[in-house]
């Protein structure tokens, strides 16, 4: 973590987005003390800034004197074309996966070397994951992003290759030869498992939804216990992924007529 630090030259927006990228999955609720040492800067111009963005709603104050993201950042980020259309589009497709099977189901998108989820539906009888709206989960250990790293480009792939595989519990795969195998598999069937790389007891089974370019716009999964045989739900993904491509593709279509 950089140490703290005088801010010189650092323009007012700047300093106030290193206090909003403070945040984040691990620490979503941070002290003034913490937001100081997270985002280098001194306490004094911190304070003040907090007490801005308080006031405009990008962070609000709780009880105990921490801060968290407030709800009007929140709604200017479903505003982003990664909530708006993906999430119209390939909605009514999880909730069917979801009301078939009473299991989570998943939308992500790829970001950097992560998959970042943007949906999630699930009820009582879904068991527990690790996994939320907002998460950032690594690509070759889970079920969503084996399949978007599978449909990357294979520099890319091999890029997420040398910088390491991190090993989360006994069953991540880590060997590169054997990662790559896996991908190839996922490319030639269209569907993608992890069994227990993420979280022991669990399995993912994930589909590509395949945007008007061809190119992986995203990938939907459900996350069942170990127990339940995941060649059964297979066909069930891989249909609901399918129905929402055709559907995000059909959109881009008319978005070009309407514009050409």
């Amino acid at each position: 973590m950089a140490g703290r630090s005088s801010t010189p030259g650092r323009s007012v927006t700047s300093r106030a987005l290193a206090v909003l990228g403070a945040f984040d999955t691990g620490a979503p609720r941070l002290s003034l003390s913490e937001i100081a040492e997270r985002s280098a800067m001194p306490l004094t111009t911190v304070h003040r800034l907090l007490g801005e963005l308080t006031d405009w709603g990008a962070l609000q104050r709780r009880p105990d004197g921490r801060y968290e993201i407030g709800r009007r950042l929140w709604d200017l980020g479903l505003l982003a074309p990664v909530q708006l259309e993906l999430r119209q589009v390939a909605a009514p497709f999880l909730l069917d996966v979801h009301t078939a099977t009473r299991d989570t189901v998943h939308l992500a998108v790829r970001e950097g070397r992560s998959a970042l989820y943007v949906e999630r539906v699930s009820g009582r009888e879904s068991v527990p994951v690790v996994s939320q709206v907002g998460s950032r989960l690594p690509l070759h250990a889970t079920g969503v992003g084996k399949v978007l790293l599978a449909y990357s480009s294979p520099q890319f792939v091999d890029r997420v290759v040398s910088a390491g595989l991190a090993r989360y519990t006994p069953y991540t795969i880590v060997a590169p030869g054997h990662l790559r195998r896996n991908l190839a598999e996922i490319r030639r069937t269209g569907i993608g498992f992890a069994h227990e790389e993420m979280t022991v007891g669990r399995l993912s089974v994930a589909a590509p939804l395949i945007d008007a370019a061809g190119q992986a716009a995203a990938a939907m999964s459900i996350v069942v216990p170990t127990s339940v045989d995941p060649q059964r739900l297979a066909p069930a993904v891989r249909t609901a992924a399918l129905c929402a491509s055709r559907r995000l593709r059909e959109r881009a279509f008319r978005a070009e007529e309407d514009t050409g």
